[in-house]
């Protein structure tokens, strides 16, 4: 069996711990954790001791001796069941520190065409550039992990970080990061973490390699766990799924959910679209999503349960996500429906 290497060996990072603990640096992460929480009681318990909060927080990181792992649990059903792992305010300000640093090399690990987590991309220029591959080759693949945030192997995570970070202490602070939480003996991370966001994007950073200078796949795109592959042969992409599923399987201990292998011009399904050659809709489950959870804000609305900003700004995002596909006449029937005037 070959081995993969990637085209470009990246140097290992050394001696970040002291820009990490930096008193700007510090500040810093203290404004973007509290970004939209000011009215937080954590925030503000944070903000009265500000000084001497950021203090300890810099011996802790210096001597790699963090307190992490005081989470809040709760689940949201939306779009599925899933379990939110909400840090302490203060570990939050600590995951900010870190990745203000250590994010230009979780990013030189990435492919172009790695749309989540990272400044610049996000899920409306990965749309575009689906769009864009979708008029140019005949057929797709659509792959994606099983339950991938509880599934990745913490073991693999931390020896990946490893070929990637030189400095020990900075390990270290990870590490405790990494064993802060399990879904299960040896697997998972917490959803809701930005440390979380930056170890799930990168775990898959080797395969998006793979993918594109092994199989020598032009075009591609991924979406944290969601990843759809094109080509105007349908053998290739037989091919690289019997691939890919084995990188999958041997190299990250992870599984894939059953791949859909179709033509393109009957629609590609990413991210809750449905992307055609000249036209991207709302997929059927995106539809449902956005109706139930719309007439939910009506009627907390209406029985006065939420106020009017409340409700808007909680409608503006569901909006926007609509904005993205040709779904005008959509969102214009579900808002005469629930007689909404206000939203």
């Amino acid at each position: 069996m070959r081995i993969f290497l990637p085209r470009k060996i990246m140097k290992r990072a050394n001696n970040l711990l002291q820009d990490i603990a930096d008193p700007d640096n510090l500040r810093l992460a203290f404004c973007k954790a509290k970004k939209g929480k000011n009215h937080s009681r954590q925030v503000q318990a944070y903000r009265h001791d500000l000084e001497t909060n950021l203090c300890i927080l810099r011996k802790q990181i210096l001597t790699a001796r963090v307190v992490v792992g005081d989470y809040h649990y709760f689940k949201v059903y939306d779009p599925k069941e899933r379990l939110i792992c909400a840090s302490a305010f203060g570990e939050q300000v600590l995951h900010h520190a870190l990745m203000n640093i250590c994010h230009d090399h979780f990013e030189r690990a990435q492919v172009f065409d790695s749309y989540a987590s990272r400044p610049g991309k996000g899920v409306h220029n990965a749309l575009k550039r689906a769009a864009l591959f979708t008029r140019s080759d005949n057929w797709f693949l659509k792959l994606d992990v099983r339950k991938f945030f509880q599934s990745i192997d913490l073991a693999t995570l931390k020896m990946q970080l490893a070929r990637m970070y030189k400095d020990y202490a900075l390990l270290e602070i990870f590490g405790k990061i990494i064993d802060s939480f399990e879904a299960q003996p040896g697997r998972g991370i917490p959803i809701g973490n930005l440390t979380s966001q930056y170890f799930a994007n990168h775990y898959l950073a080797g395969l998006d390699h793979f993918i594109k200078e092994q199989l020598n796949c032009k075009y591609y795109v991924r979406y944290m766990d969601d990843m759809v592959l094109w080509h105007r042969e349908k053998q290739y992409l037989k091919d690289a799924r019997n691939a890919i599923v084995d990188f999958v399987n041997t190299r990250l201990n992870l599984n894939l959910k059953p791949e859909l292998l179709n033509l393109a011009q009957r629609g590609v399904p990413f991210c809750g679209y449905l992307i055609f050659p000249h036209h991207i809709r709302l997929s059927q489950r995106s539809k449902k999503r956005f109706a139930k959870n719309f007439q939910y804000l009506d009627e907390q609305y209406q029985t006065g349960a939420l106020s009017e900003a409340e409700c808007q700004r909680r409608v503006l995002p569901l909006i926007a996500f609509t904005q993205h596909a040709d779904a005008t006449e959509f969102r214009k029937d579900i808002m005469q429906q629930n007689n909404s005037t206000n939203l």
